[in-house]
């Protein structure tokens, strides 16, 4: 699989777009009679104010990167953000910074060639990367005040797919990810809700960095197999994969199965912290 071509996505543009909206509605929701002074677990040292600001941050800039269709790095991530005078407006204000990315993207063609820092360098890198950080963050202020969070199966193996395949370009923002390399090791991340094709994926770590490939669908799936082709694998919901993946759950938890090589997984999530 070429990534550049074929970024593991599952989900099309337009309904990455489409869940960047309603994700941020339910994160709007999560807020509504909370104190945004109160801690975000999934975020240490962060509030909801300061999640919620990060958020809305992300969506607007992201946004001017699509409207001016950048095709080298930006040197400024500062953006107009036009913060609400008080905390009440809030919950308004991020659902205008989601309302600021779908007008972008309506005048954007999302095929077209961009600069992105990750595998696919084309405008819809940047509206799938809204999602899931818009997604994930839905997740830490609902989990903040009280939510059990509840995420869409397909989304959350595109969740899966996009993190896993864009990782290896991410070192400068998470410079631990270049000390995943080595000779040939191999992980395996499986969703047990999704068919193989969509959410199976095999991780190689080379002495340049690693690189996420779809596992063939034609492979046996037993517990033989899982040891025969990955030194070590992690199978549980595409949800809880997701989660588990930007450190949102525990590897111990009851969700996950774990079979393999321990110290390589250890290495894996010691270093890939997003």
């Amino acid at each position: 699989m070429n990534t550049s071509d074929d970024p593991g996505r599952t989900v099309s543009p337009a309904a990455h777009l489409d869940a960047v909206v309603s994700e941020t509605a339910r994160f709007v929701a999560a807020l509504e009679g909370a104190d945004l002074s109160a801690p975000v677990p999934g975020c240490p040292g962060w509030t909801l104010l300061d999640l919620v600001r990060h958020t809305g941050s992300v969506q607007r800039w992201f946004s001017v990167l699509l409207r001016q269709r950048v095709q080298e790095p930006p040197r400024s991530r500062e953006v107009e953000l036009r913060l609400p005078a008080d905390e009440s407006g809030y919950g308004s204000w991020l659902t205008e910074s989601a309302a600021e990315a779908a007008a972008a993207c309506a005048v954007t063609d999302l095929d077209a060639p961009m600069w992105a820092w990750g595998a696919d360098h084309h405008a819809r890198f940047w509206v799938r990367r809204m999602l899931f950080e818009t997604l994930v963050h839905r997740t830490d202020a609902e989990s903040a005040v009280g939510i059990r969070p509840v995420i869409d199966r397909d989304l959350a193996a595109d969740g899966v797919a996009e993190f896993l395949v864009n990782l290896p370009f991410a070192t400068l923002f998470a410079p631990e990810v270049a000390h995943l390399r080595g000779n040939g090791e191999t992980l395996r991340f499986r969703c047990t809700d999704t068919p193989a094709a969509h959410g199976d994926w095999l991780v190689r770590l080379r002495p340049d960095g690693f690189l996420a490939e779809r596992r063939p669908v034609d492979t046996p799936d037993t517990a033989t197999a899982d040891t025969a082709t990955a030194d070590a694998t992690v199978s549980g919901a595409a949800a809880d994969l997701l989660l588990l993946l930007y450190g949102r759950l525990d590897r111990d938890s009851e969700a996950f199965e774990s079979h393999g090589d321990e110290a390589l997984l250890s290495r894996w999530f010691t270093n890939s912290a997003f």
